[in-house]
């Protein structure tokens, strides 16, 4: 997996500009610094928002035109029919204020709100929006078809993910470059990448993952992905 910077969207980036592409936690307004540099085409992977008036935000971001991957939810457990009625109304809005912009929108869930969040996403059909894996995410082996981003701290245990193949990109927050580069370093040495998952998931939004017997990796590789 890719470790990137994660820094506040009110922070100067031009420190950061060699280590792009860079992920920002969204304070309300971008450092006047982003104006010269996004011309030279600055690439962000993710946007990640507060979540304290989600489409507000959404929409604030979305206007900036800063060409990002994926846009960040943060989701509490909802409690209840009608907290998920909501849920599910916002997250329609969102998709709809996103849609034909090629942003993704990831849910970062709240330790306790996978299990209902997953129904909901089940009932609703709702195969447009995927997840952002944390280090309170208490398995996450459901969500392992559409984990499509991550934040980590530099003493988070990624092993769980390296088992499910994960090997995508990873935030990691740091308050100066030299301190990421350290951090990140650290990080991919004891979490080297991985190309196929050691065990196959056993369910995807929470339904069974039925194996294709006709699909069969060859034999010259080994349960980790190394040649034999």
């Amino acid at each position: 997996m890719r470790f990137l910077p994660l820094i506040p969207s009110g922070a100067d980036p031009a420190p950061w500009v060699p280590l792009a592409p860079l992920m920002l936690r969204w304070e309300g307004s971008l450092h006047p610094a982003w104006g010269p540099i996004r011309r030279h085409g600055l690439a962000i992977h993710a946007v990640h928002l507060p979540g304290e008036a989600p489409l507000d935000e959404a929409l604030a971001v979305l206007a900036l035109g800063l060409g990002m991957d994926f846009l960040v939810l943060p989701v509490a457990r909802p409690e209840g029919r009608e907290a998920g009625f909501r849920l599910l109304g916002l997250l329609e809005a969102l998709l709809e204020a996103m849609s034909g912009r090629g942003v993704k929108l990831a849910l970062r869930l709240a330790a306790g709100a996978e299990e209902p969040v997953l129904e909901l996403m089940k009932q609703a059909r709702a195969e447009a929006v995927g997840f952002c894996w944390h280090p309170g995410t208490a398995d996450p082996e459901p969500l392992a078809d559409r984990l499509w981003c991550g934040v980590c701290a530099p003493d988070s245990d990624l092993r769980p993910l390296q088992a499910l193949g994960y090997r995508w990109d990873m935030a990691l927050a740091a308050s100066d470059p030299s301190t990421f580069r350290t951090q990140a370093a650290a990080l991919t040495a004891a979490h080297p990448p991985v190309l196929f998952p050691a065990e196959m998931p056993a369910t995807a939004l929470g339904r069974p993952v039925v194996p294709d017997d006709s699909l069969v990796f060859g034999s010259h590789w080994d349960r980790d992905g190394g040649q034999l």
